[in-house]
Formats: structure tokens, sequence, C-alpha cells
């Protein structure tokens, strides 16, 4: 079965030009189907400040009104999304800029409102993993903004971590696939306050005490949620690691980051 790897890269790296850089060198020269998906950083909200708009978060989570949906779709599907499409061309890697919207890749339905209406943010509903393919097939690096779309016509805003994950195992039956998720930190930490705490391996048990007692919080809860989710849907390997170590952990057999298993 065809190998893929479906790398998804956080934001904190993408509002750091030379990190950025370092890593678009890193994911050219991954061997073999690669597709992409990016976080937007902070770069929405500095322009949203711009245009005399206030962002909103909950949890970590932006609160997605009218005004800033145009933004997000602005900034991740267009000024984001493009740079990166740009690097990698300047790189020799034959990238294609895409949201969810596009070709029909990812369709999504507009987040009920529980106990935080948190606006246009799109739960994903269904993958076109045809499509993907056919990209990947014509040696095509797709490039994900993390935007999806809605029957109605309307963009909506979505986690890019869930993105990644929904996209891997939707792929799973088609090739082997490698989900890797690149950050600012070396992997999943025993201590937040120490970056050399990371913890090599971590099974499902493990994660679930962990999470239990409080070592691992906010944002880490969904990415890990969303990765055990992928691994029971047929997701060969995923590792969650630094920027830096994506082609260690691609070419090698050198163990870095943390490996997650059931």
């Amino acid at each position: 079965m065809q190998h893929v790897s479906i790398i998804k890269i956080g934001g904190n790296i993408i509002d750091d030009k030379e990190a950025t850089t370092r890593f678009l060198l890193k994911f050219s020269q991954v061997p073999g189907y690669k597709l992409l998906i990016h976080g937007g950083g902070k770069i929405a909200t500095q322009i949203a400040e711009r245009l005399g708009l206030k962002a909103q978060m909950v949890d970590g989570r932006r609160i997605t009104d009218q005004s800033m949906l145009e933004v997000v779709t602005m900034v991740y599907g267009g000024l984001v999304n493009k740079q990166l499409v740009a690097g990698l061309q300047a790189k020799g890697c034959n990238a294609i800029g895409l949201t969810g919207a596009d070709g029909n890749s990812v369709l999504a339905q507009k987040r009920e409102v529980a106990t935080i209406d948190y606006g246009f943010a799109g739960d994903i509903v269904a993958v076109n993993a045809q499509q993907i393919s056919s990209l990947l097939e014509q040696q095509l690096t797709p490039v994900f903004a993390p935007l999806t779309y809605d029957t109605t016509g309307s963009m909506l805003n979505t986690n890019a971590d869930t993105m990644a994950a929904t996209i891997a195992w939707s792929l799973a039956s088609r090739y082997n696939v490698h989900l890797i998720y690149c950050f600012e930190k070396k992997g999943v930490l025993s201590d937040p306050d120490n970056d050399n705490s990371v913890i090599p391996a971590l099974t499902l048990p493990m994660y679930e005490q962990l999470k239990q007692q409080g070592i691992i919080s906010k944002g880490m809860i969904p990415k890990l949620d969303n990765a055990y989710t992928a691994l029971r849907k047929g997701v060969q390997r995923i590792i969650i690691c630094h920027a830096d170590e994506l082609q260690t952990v691609v070419s090698t057999s050198t163990v870095s980051g943390t490996t997650l298993s059931l």
C-alpha cells in the first residue's frame, strides 16, 4: 500500500518566519506522497485589530462572528496559505493551496450552540478522499488552510488539528497513513514548564490517566483526542514533535517527540 505523510504545522511556527522557513525546507524533503495542514497563527488577530475588530477567544478557541469569518478566510485561505505554497514552490515542492471548499474536499456544518456560541465554526461532516487522492497521484502536494464550508455555501473556521486527523483517517483505507503534528514543543510534556520532559511513548490508558491528573491539559487535549480517534480509525502511526525534528521523524528510525499508540 502506498505511503502518505499527513503533517500539521502549528500556528506558533507560522508566526515565526525563520521557523517557517526551516520547516518548509524539511517538509519539501519528505519523500513520497505528502499533505500539509496549517494553523492560522496570530496574523488574523493582528489584521483584525488593524481593521478595528476585537478578537474573542474562549479557552484558546476563536469566536468567529461574520466580520471575523471574513478576516480568517482572507488570512488563512489567502495570505498564510499562499505564502506557504510559494515557499514550497521555491524549494522544488509542487504544492497546491486549498480550503475545504476547493474541490469539495472537506464538508462541514456550523457548530450547534451548546454553552458557548462559537459563531461560524465548522465541525467536519465528510472528507472527499477521492479528490485528495487524485491530487496526490498527480504528484501535487495539497496545502490545506483551516477552513471548510457547508451546504449553504458559507465558509467555516475549523480547528486545524481536527482537520488533520479527519483527513488522515479518511485516507487510511487507501494508504498507509502517518500523521505528524509539528509545533514549537518537543512533544507531549509531563511537565509543561520543562521543555525537556518529553513523554517518548504515550498509550491511550496513560493519556487518560495523565488527563485526569491535570498533567495533560488545555489545548493538548483536543489534539490528542483527535489523534487517538485517528488511530482507532486506521491511521498507522502518529507522532507529535518539534517542527525542527520533522525530517528525523520521517526519514530515520531515530525516536523523537512523542509516539502515540492505543
